[in-house]
């Protein structure tokens, strides 16, 4: 049905509760202003009427400026200028258990000059019980309506107040449920917060993990992560299952490097090594930044002359590196056998290969046949 439109009063406005601000601030909590039609409160007033053998009750909510009926029966308006309503005077001074009734409204001084009409006919009585919060707000009224001046029997206005009771049970179901669902968003935010702050904590653990085990100049694994694989039996494992050779990469003239040019273009070199290291090995080789400018490669389940593919092609890349100056660099190799030998041993023959290519004028890649 169409809202009655709202228009000043002419009238002066009836006395508001002590404290209507925290009232106004305790009804809007309920979230009921405005709300859908919802059949128990619909039910509640249409047994409120016939209670009282009337054609018309509501639930009448007082708000700023109006009043809100959240439900009604005997009527088609869904507002009214609160001045012009009794409901106003009740509230402003209710008391839990006071059961106002105006057995003639045109008899009453206080309400007579109002011109207060039901559905377009003068109101004539008017029973209301107050609707309280659990902290003694006045939130609005039940309300019994009737055209014609009567009165209510003590049953009537007892019925009328257990009701009122029940009106004010369904008042509080729904503050509850409000705050479930506020304490459940509350928690599902801090769930979410919880996931993601774990979540930075594993990237932060990860990055601090990554930079504990790589270099942080070239990238590649640093000492400190080949102990620790040395140290695992998984990743010892595929060394004792099946041949595997080890390739000691180093910087021709590094100190020269650095001298001339500057560490930052030393540091640039060794990049560009890393580069053409990872560039030229498999996603299961290992690379290692050994030392300054020395560079440790394994090469699980791979023979001599296929790690001597490696490490040509390594010198390959790098020899056309973008560089300002020309960098070489001289390679050991050695195969390592895991029913022979340690990699202890195997490492100290790539040394010593690593050393005859120095010997011979670097620039090249030198094996130890074993």
């Amino acid at each position: 049905m169409p809202i009655v439109p709202l228009r000043p009063s002419p009238f002066p406005l009836l006395p508001e509760p002590h404290d209507e601000a925290a009232r106004q601030t305790t009804l809007e909590g309920y979230e009921l202003l405005d709300s859908v039609p919802e059949a128990a409160y619909d039910d509640l007033v249409r047994l409120a009427a016939t209670l009282c053998d009337a054609p018309a009750a509501a639930i009448a909510l007082v708000d700023n400026g109006r009043i809100w009926y959240k439900a009604r029966h005997g009527f088609g308006e869904t507002e009214r200028v609160r001045s012009q309503s009794i409901c106003s005077q009740l509230i402003a001074d209710a008391e839990a258990d006071r059961l106002l009734v105006i057995a003639d409204t045109a008899e009453d001084p206080r309400f007579a000059g109002l011109g207060l009409r039901l559905d377009g006919r003068p109101l004539r009585f008017y029973a209301g019980a107050p609707l309280m919060s659990p902290d003694g707000y006045a939130l609005g009224t039940l309300c019994v309506l009737d055209h014609r001046p009567h009165d209510l029997r003590a049953a009537q206005r007892d019925g009328v107040a257990v009701i009122a009771r029940q009106v004010q049970h369904l008042f509080e179901l729904r503050r509850y449920a409000i705050e479930q669902r506020r304490l459940l968003s509350e928690r599902e935010a801090f769930a979410r917060e919880l996931e993601s702050a774990q979540a930075d904590l594993q990237r932060r653990h990860e990055l601090l993990e990554h930079s504990a085990r790589h270099d942080a100049l070239t990238g590649l694994l640093n000492r400190s992560a080949l102990s620790q694989l040395l140290g695992s039996e998984d990743a010892m494992e595929s060394l004792r299952r099946a041949a595997y050779t080890l390739l000691l990469v180093d910087v021709d003239h590094f100190k020269q490097v650095n001298d001339r040019y500057g560490h930052l273009l030393g540091d640039r070199a060794l990049r560009a090594v890393a580069d053409a290291i990872a560039a030229s090995i498999r996603d299961g080789d290992v690379a290692v930044r050994f030392g300054g400018e020395e560079f440790l490669v394994v090469l699980p389940g791979t023979h001599l002359a296929t790690a001597t593919e490696v490490g040509e092609r390594i010198r390959q890349r790098l020899a056309r590196a973008s560089l300002p100056f020309a960098l070489t660099v001289s390679i050991g190799v050695a195969g390592g056998d895991p029913s022979r030998e340690r990699p202890e041993q195997v490492f100290d023959r790539a040394d010593r290969a690593l050393y005859l290519a120095k010997a011979q004028g670097r620039d090249r890649l030198a094996v130890d046949e074993g």
